[in-house]
């Protein structure tokens, strides 16, 4: 009796065993190309490039890559978190931070308040809109505040210092 019930669970765990391996070798789903931007977020995007067509304008950047602090605990805070669109200046650094939630994202406004109040608590200028602005009133709301734009043939090279190295121009290096 005993020998039926032992071979009777060693059964069972070999059938549980080879369930669980054949679980392991199920394959991943195939890969597909994925839109990066919406028809919504499309025609925004265009109508700040046309906005601000002498700055750069980038889409979908990371709040690591806006944001440093130095405990990790407030970093993981922010850190699947993402800005819509960022505007950068002809120096290449941040004049602002635009936040787009559509009909998509009517969900989340809390949460777009709470990733607007972190940038703004960094010293970020943040716009957010939950529709698409015409292009007039992007202008008019912009206008005053975008510095003319720069000609590349005035930009010097600034003194730099890094890690012992002193750097008095971009191209001559000195130890």
């Amino acid at each position: 009796m005993y020998y039926f019930l032992a071979i009777g669970i060693l059964l069972l765990i070999s059938l549980m065993a080879y369930k669980g391996l054949k679980r392991e070798q199920l394959s991943d789903s195939a890969l597909k190309r994925r839109a990066v931007m919406n028809g919504q977020e499309q025609l925004f995007f265009s109508r700040l490039k046309q906005t601000f067509p002498q700055f750069t304008l980038l889409t979908r950047v990371s709040f690591d890559a806006l944001l440093t602090t130095k405990y990790s605990r407030t970093r993981h805070k922010y850190q699947s978190m993402v800005a819509d669109f960022v505007v950068l200046d002809h120096n290449y650094q941040v004049f602002a931070i635009v936040g787009f939630s559509d009909l998509n994202h009517a969900r989340r406004i809390q949460a777009d308040h709470y990733q607007d109040r972190l940038l703004e608590l960094a010293g970020y200028r943040v716009f957010r809109y939950d529709y698409v602005p015409e292009l007039a009133d992007l202008q008019m709301q912009f206008g005053n505040d975008t510095p003319a734009a720069v000609p590349a043939s005035s930009f010097q090279a600034l003194p730099l210092q890094t890690r012992g190295l002193k750097l008095d121009t971009v191209t001559n290096f000195k130890v």
